[in-house]
């Protein structure tokens, strides 16, 4: 997982370019989060720079939002592209 990390934190954007847009959201999404976070969620939709984010608990919805602007911030950077903001669904 570190070595993992690592590709996408000092890894070109170039390499990550050929991927789209929702993969590249889904593999900075585990950087951003960490493994327990990213655990309670997952990138299932990108639309004009709004990611759509499905949460498997109710319990994490809170803890997420609270955290999104701080979450979106750093998946643009990481991912190397426009987020405006994130859209929090449950997992039903």
């Amino acid at each position: 997982m570190q070595r993992f990390r690592d590709v996408i934190r000092f890894g070109s954007h170039s390499g990550l370019s050929a991927l789209s847009a929702q993969d590249r959201l889904a593999m900075a999404w585990v950087v951003v989060c960490g493994r327990a976070l990213a655990g309670r969620g997952s990138v299932v939709g990108y639309e004009q720079g709004s990611v759509r984010i499905e949460v498997r608990e109710t319990a994490w919805l809170e803890q997420m939002r609270s955290m999104s602007e701080h979450l979106a911030r750093e998946l643009a950077r990481v991912a190397g592209m426009k987020v405006t903001g994130l859209h929090f669904i449950v997992k039903r």
